[in-house]
């Protein structure tokens, strides 16, 4: 670009310099000064009429020269100018190009629609995390700083089919809109769940009156994060000492190691379709051990999250079992149920 820029300079010099040198040529020629640009500017121009006095030999050799000389820094100039719009362009696609590299690639990614205060932490958690996302964003000084972090990005507005399927929303596992706009957010859902029937959709949700829309438009999760601030405002004031305690990230480990001291696990059970509990109820599972379970939560298949579930629920292929349980019973539980073999503990492989 500063090579096109500086060959638009010199041809622009060269060329005002041409013409002062010509007008000065013909006056010293012996025309009167108006004569001498007039016949100038027809000459280099190429306008055609006929010259302005009968040129001598020495004249017409002057004139060729002015010729020469004008339309080589008319050309010089213009071409830079041409080499500077087409380089411009060039290098703006090869930019986009760059930033949306490697989109074609993911598989079971997230997409994250709006890169405001929640997108940024959003994005943050999920690139420590080491999660594949995508980044969808219209602003400009967004866009930068997202850029500057390195993060997988496309411009364009996430309300627009066409950037949905450039993001892959196909192959993504998660979209999250998390835009300050609830009628946007609940446009982007539709969109999204049109596209992608088996997408798990998170939904930001500014009034507690959108939470129903969003859920009618197809998102599995909305999280309003007002209601979310006055809960923990809330528990700050009547819980303080838990908050703060559960607040520590040694605390949080303190309490795995409390659990795995004593002989307990925190395991998640993903029920396949040949496992013996598909159609049945949870009353009916038969455990057997030095000590019994504890049944925290139910997961189905489409994301939805059953805390403490009854007994009479049942379960189905697909469904995940989140259980806390004592050691040596879980290989002989998962066996006896045939449930797949991965277990978690606290969200980390065993």
């Amino acid at each position: 670009m500063q090579g096109s820029l500086r060959r638009v300079l010199t041809g622009a010099i060269f060329f005002v310099i041409t013409l002062i040198v010509a007008v000065e040529g013909y006056v010293l020629f012996g025309w009167p000064l108006l004569d001498s640009i007039y016949m100038v500017v027809i000459t280099i121009f190429g306008v055609g009429y006929g010259e302005v006095q009968p040129l001598e030999t020495g004249e017409r050799v002057f004139t060729i020269f002015v010729i020469i000389a004008g339309t080589s820094s008319a050309v010089y100039a213009v071409g830079g100018f041409i080499q500077m719009v087409t380089e411009g362009e060039i290098n703006r696609a090869l930019d986009q190009r760059r930033k949306t590299r490697g989109i074609e690639n993911l598989q079971d990614h997230v997409i994250v629609c709006g890169f405001g205060r929640i997108g940024q932490i959003l994005t943050q958690q999920l690139s420590s995390a080491k999660q594949p996302f995508v980044l969808v964003e219209s602003n400009e000084e967004r866009l930068a700083i997202a850029e500057s972090l390195g993060y997988m990005i496309q411009i364009g507005n996430a309300t627009d089919e066409t950037i949905l399927k450039a993001v892959g929303i196909e192959r993504a596992r998660v979209l999250a809109t998390v835009v300050s706009d609830d009628a946007t957010n609940v446009f982007i859902t539709l969109t999204a769940r049109g596209l992608n029937q088996n997408l798990i959709i998170l939904a930001r949700g500014e009034l507690p009156s959108t939470e129903k829309k969003l859920i009618l438009a197809g998102a599995d999760h909305v999280v309003l994060p007002s209601a979310i601030s006055a809960s923990r405002m809330s528990n700050l004031i009547t819980h303080p000492s838990a908050v703060e305690f559960l607040a520590q990230e040694e605390a949080r480990k303190s309490i795995n190691q409390v659990l795995t001291q004593i002989e307990l696990q925190l395991v998640e059970f993903a029920i396949p379709s040949s496992s013996t509990l598909v159609g049945r109820k949870i009353s009916e599972l038969d455990i057997r051990g030095e000590k019994a379970f504890l049944i925290v939560a139910l997961r189905r298949q489409d994301g939805i999250l059953i805390n403490h579930p009854q007994a009479e629920v049942m379960l189905y292929a697909g469904d995940t079992l989140i259980m806390l349980g004592h050691q040596g019973d879980i290989p002989q539980f998962a066996h006896h149920y045939r449930l797949q073999k991965e277990i978690r503990y606290r969200g980390a492989k065993l």
